[in-house]
């Protein structure tokens, strides 16, 4: 394999004029992200149920997509302002319905016909027998209908308020009503709390599993729900909503209250979005269009369930291993803590740096818990940021708190769609007694942070772990992340400082082992891009490997292409938005940028300098920072640099080099935006590691 220390090429040749640069659109690099996700659903060499899964992960996204980033782009566009112009909308627009038909034809197409093979069917009314269709309406009847209530639209029956993603039936009905009117409208809001996928019982259908669809089923029903009158026409239908939480934090006096109070309303802010199926009568998608105030362009007709997300429960039921990923062990770090060790006494023998998920997270709730159970340990601070509503470390945060230990925790309220969890964690470490703040007004919290204070005979001694990822043990068995265990008093004091400074707001020095935003790491990072554009125009070797989630920020992209420009060579491996069009010609020639979509969400970022040839000309930084405006400059973030030569070679070797050689899960971008598989087979990244640690632990 190539190390990324490698030398950069020649130089462009003297006096060749290079081209403007101009970014890539922010929006549609999302949307070419989703199609590399939805590339997953096509390939064969993927397990059909986890096929089926991407197919629903690319339907989350896409709702997150809408509900905000594309709602701040809306309402950007309509204000005027750069950057979102009207053509730009129409074509993230036209782009976002070309995606969304793309994904329901793989869904029909090669999807559904696949899972028949294997014998699991999802069965329509027309296709469903005497004796499935009696279960199916006595399902409806006992279990569905008590819960379905009718509205039909007249004067004094509004359009009802209709929840953000929340499924609904339109329907136009013939003949009058009971009161001898003639309302023609009427809406069916469907509960939250059915399962929108049934399996019917095996008995009934031998040899095969089959599901119904709660749509197909309320749909084979609808007329019941109108005794007396005939349902002419219908739909299913989707809306979706603005749903990002705004704030005025200069304006309240308690954060936590203020959020609290926009969680209730958060589920009916600006329609964005309306979904219906493809056989939707014009008129009835008209008269929703008008009631929602959308354009015609927002207008989702889609052929097959509005929500596809909801297919996990089909995923979740369905038997049969052979379809799903083989199941893989995180390995435990045997070598370095021996089952009964102390956390804390490995960490004086060296730092411990673990690799998810293809090591284990445990360790880290067991530095928690060793923490929470030692008598000489004193105090214990974390920031929190996506924790999950069940969280076995906010659990021994507050076991701590009970115990009389110093508790700190900084709570990212403003987590999107993690609020109310968030929210309901401070509001049980403070009822125990931690101190609980919420950051810093107008940022969020976004570092990786926990910091362990120890009496050890006269002295005080700190321990700290640092991560990429949040403090969530479920997410770390499905996202790549790199976290160290370290009891490095530099690195220790610098975090203790940091909490100190959230909670006081008091100006401290700059730290100095980690580097921090929005106070120091933009300019560090822009730092190192110029001294490895200064080394490549002195012919001394100039290397970059940036490995991120998205890249964003113009001013670290002007900064790459101009180091590109000096002969520096540059890899970037950005799983999603990368607004740097690589491999023009006097501009970006220099510069490789490569996504990774695999089993695994990408999640690491490992930031690699090289400006020179002596060992003290290179750096490496783990960070919990993207390359994003917002994250340099709105956010605290961190950065530490890996020191230790032993572990350093470790990151470029299990977080760099098999990437930037993967030849099965790696995407090539183009200078126009397009990205192209680099291949279908040969060495995977993730595979690698997976069957290296397996081999580790089998050992």
């Amino acid at each position: 394999m190539t190390d990324p220390r490698r030398t950069a090429p020649p130089d462009l040749a003297a006096g060749e004029a290079a081209p403007a640069l101009r970014l890539l659109n922010r929006e549609l690099a999302i949307l070419d992200f989703n199609r590399r996700v939805l590339a997953q659903a096509q390939r064969a060499d993927v397990p059909l149920l986890e096929r089926l899964r991407y197919v629903t992960i690319v339907a989350s996204n896409l709702d997150e997509f809408f509900e905000v980033r594309f709602a701040d782009y809306l309402e950007a566009a309509r204000a005027g302002q750069a950057g979102a112009s009207q053509l730009e909308l129409m074509q993230v627009s036209q782009a976002a319905h070309a995606l969304i038909d793309e994904q329901y034809r793989v869904f029909n197409d090669e999807l559904m016909p696949a899972l028949q093979r294997e014998g699991i069917v999802v069965l329509n009314h027309a296709e469903r027998d005497a004796a499935q269709r009696q279960w199916v309406a006595r399902f409806f009847e006992q279990q569905v209908r008590p819960l379905l209530v009718p509205v039909g639209l007249d004067p004094a029956h509004p359009f009802p308020q209709i929840a953000n993603k929340s499924l609904n039936f339109i329907c136009r009905l013939g003949g009058r009503d009971a009161f001898g009117g003639e309302n023609l409208i009427a809406i069916v809001k469907v509960p939250r709390a059915l399962p929108r996928v049934i399996r019917l019982p095996e008995a009934l259908c031998p040899g095969r599993q089959a599901f119904v669809l709660l749509t197909s089923l309320i749909r084979a029903h609808l007329g019941e729900l109108f005794a007396g009158r005939t349902v002419e026409r219908f739909s299913q239908f989707r809306v979706t909503r603005d749903s990002d939480l705004e704030v005025d934090e200069d304006e309240v006096t308690n954060l936590r209250q203020a959020l609290r109070s926009g969680l209730s309303t958060r589920h009916y802010g600006q329609a964005i979005r309306l979904e219906v199926v493809s056989s939707c009568p014009d008129d009835l998608a008209n008269f929703l269009l008008l009631q929602f105030g959308l354009p015609r362009a927002a207008l989702y007709r889609v052929n097959g369930p509005v929500n596809l997300i909801r297919l996990n429960q089909l995923i979740d039921q369905a038997d049969g291993d052979a379809l799903r990923f083989p199941r893989f062990e995180p390995a435990w770090p045997r070598a370095r803590l021996p089952e009964g060790k102390s956390v804390f006494a490995a960490l004086r023998d060296g730092d411990l740096l673990l690799h998810h998920p293809f090591e284990s997270f445990d360790p880290v709730v067991q530095f928690l818990r060793e923490a929470v159970e030692d008598p000489d340990v004193l105090a214990i601070k974390q920031t929190i940021y996506r924790t999950g509503a069940k969280s076995v470390l906010m659990e021994l945060l507050i076991e701590a708190a009970r115990r009389g230990k110093e508790v700190m925790c900084v709570v990212e309220l403003k987590a999107r769609f993690d609020e109310e969890a968030n929210i309901n964690w401070a509001e049980r470490l403070e009822a125990v007694g931690a101190q609980v703040v919420y950051g810093i007004v107008g940022m969020k919290t976004h570092a990786k942070l926990l910091l362990v204070t120890r009496r050890e005979g006269a002295q005080l001694r700190r321990y700290v772990h640092l991560s990429t990822g949040n403090y969530n043990p479920r997410t770390a068995r499905l996202y790549t992340d790199v976290g160290c265990l370290s009891a490095d008093a530099g690195l220790a004091n610098d975090a203790d400082a940091l909490f100190v400074q959230l909670a006081s707001l008091v100006k401290r020095p700059p730290p100095r082992h980690l580097v921090t935003a929005p106070f120091g790491l933009h300019r560090r990072m822009l730092g190192h891009v110029h001294q490895v554009a200064r080394a490549a125009a002195a012919g001394q070797p100039a290397r970059i490997v940036a490995k991120v989630n998205a890249l964003t920020d113009p001013a670290l992209i002007r900064a790459l292409v101009a180091a590109s420009q000096a002969g520096a060579r540059i890899d970037l491996i950005v799983r999603g938005a990368c607004l740097l069009p690589p491999g023009v010609p006097g501009l970006s020639e220099r510069i490789r940028v490569r996504s990774i979509v695999g089993r695994f969400l990408e999640h690491t970022r490992v930031l690699y300098f090289r400006w020179g040839r002596a060992e003290a000309d290179e750096v490496l930084y783990l960070s919990s920072a993207d390359w994003m405006s917002r994250n340099m400059l709105g956010r605290i973030e961190l950065a530490w640099p890996v020191r230790e030569p032993r572990l350093r070679q470790r990151v470029i070797d299990e977080c760099l080099v098999p990437y930037l050689h993967d030849t099965l899960d790696a995407w090539t971008q183009a200078a126009d935006g397009s990205y192209r598989r680099v291949g279908t087979d040969g060495i995977g990244a993730q595979r690698a590691l997976m069957q290296r640690y397996t081999a580790t632990t089998t050992e």
